[in-house]
C-alpha cells in the first residue's frame, strides 16, 4: 500500500449541545471528496478522539466509510494505551473497510513508556495481531514521548508496520528515518510548515490538520513538488506558513473556525476545549483571507 499525497486527520463535528453531528460528517466528507486528497484519517488527535466514547468512534468510522469516495484511503486512529484494546479497535475498523491503523505512542506510564524497548514491544505486539497495516504516530509535543529514529528503523523491519506519521517538525529526524529504515517504509509528516522540506528529504506525503480547512493549498505543495515546479512549491509553502501558525496557536478550536470560513463545518469543539475569542477569530480570518477552501 502506497501512502502518498495529503491526508487530513479529520475533525469531529459536534452540535452546540456537544453531540456528534451526523449530517455535518456527511457534508464535510462529500466536500473533501471533490478534492484530490488521498484519503482520510478518522479519530486522530485532531478528531478529539480522546473525548469520544467507543460507541461514538464506531459511529464516526461507519459514517466516514459510508460517505468517502471509493478511491480514498481510510486510516483509523486506533491507538490507546494497551496492546489488547488497540488491537480490538484496529480490527473492528478493518471489518468496516479501513485500510490502515494510525497508532500513537503510548505515554501514560511515563517512566516505562519513555523507554524505546517498551515502545518497540508495544508496536510489534500490535502489528503482530492487527488485520490491517500499522502506521506509527510520533508526536512528542503532545505525548512527551519521542520515539528515537533508531527505534523507528528497527520497527520498520516488521512486515505489518507500513510507515510513520512524524509530527515533531524535525527535518533531520525525517532524513534519518528515510535513510535508515527498510526500503518501502513510508514517512508522512504531521506539520504543515515542514511539508515541503520533508518531501525534499524523502517523505511521501503529509497527514496535516491544516488540510481540513484549506486542502487545496496543501495539495498544491504536493503537486508542485511531484511535478518539480520548485518555485510554485516554495510559494505555496510560504502562503501556508502564516495560516498554519494561527491554527497551531489556537489549536482545534481555531482550526474549526477556519473550516467554518472556508465552506466546511467546523463548529464548536467538545468541552473543556472552548471556541476562540473574538480577537482570535479575527486573527484567523486575516490569516486565511487568501486561502479559500
Amino acid at each position: 500500500m502506497k501512502l502518498q499525497g495529503i491526508y487530513p486527520p479529520i475533525t469531529t463535528p459536534f452540535d452546540h449541545a456537544g453531540n456528534l453531528y451526523v449530517t455535518k460528517v456527511q457534508h464535510n466528507v462529500e466536500q473533501w471528496n471533490k478534492t484530490t486528497l488521498s484519503g482520510y484519517i478518522v479519530c486522530g488527535s485532531t478528531g478529539e478522539d480522546v473525548f469520544l466514547s467507543t460507541d461514538e468512534k464506531f459511529t464516526l468510522w461507519e459514517l466516514v466509510a459510508k460517505y468517502a469516495a471509493p478511491e480514498k484511503l481510510l486510516i483509523v486512529g486506533a491507538g490507546v494505551e494497551s496492546v489488547k484494546q488497540t488491537v480490538c479497535l484496529a480490527n473492528r475498523a478493518a471489518e468496516m473497510g479501513y485500510h490502515a491503523a494510525l497508532i500513537r505512542t503510548p505515554h501514560y506510564f511515563k517512566n516505562q513508556m519513555t523507554q524505546p524497548a517498551t515502545q518497540m514491544l508495544y508496536f510489534r505486539s500490535v502489528a503482530d495481531q492487527t488485520k490491517i497495516p500499522v502506521l506509527i504516530y510520533n508526536w512528542p509535543q503532545m505525548t512527551g514521548v519521542d520515539l528515537p529514529a533508531e527505534a523507528v528503523a528497527a520497527l520498520s523491519e516488521h512486515p505489518n508496520i507500513l510507515g510513520i506519521k512524524d509530527s515533531s517538525g524535525n527535518i533531520q529526524r525525517v532524513m534519518d528515518i528515510v535513510r535508515d529504515a527498510r526500503d518501502g517504509f513510508q514517512v508522512l509528516v504531521g506539520s504543515a510548515p515542514a511539508l515541503l522540506p520533508s518531501l525534499l528529504m524523502g517523505a511521501s506525503g503529509g497527514i496535516l490538520a491544516f488540510a481540513n480547512a484549506a486542502p487545496y493549498a496543501t495539495i498544491a505543495i504536493w503537486e508542485a513538488y511531484r511535478t518539480r515546479e520548485e518555485e510554485a512549491a516554495r510559494d505555496w509553502q510560504n502562503r501556508v506558513g502564516r495560516a498554519s501558525a494561527m491554527t497551531a496557536k489556537y489549536g482545534i478550536p481555531g482550526l474549526k473556525h477556519a473550516m467554518d470560513l472556508n465552506g466546511y463545518y467546523g463548529g464548536p469543539p467538545r468541552l473543556p476545549l472552548s471556541v476562540p475569542t473574538p480577537e482570535a477569530k479575527r486573527a484567523i480570518e486575516e490569516a486565511f483571507r487568501d486561502l479559500k477552501g
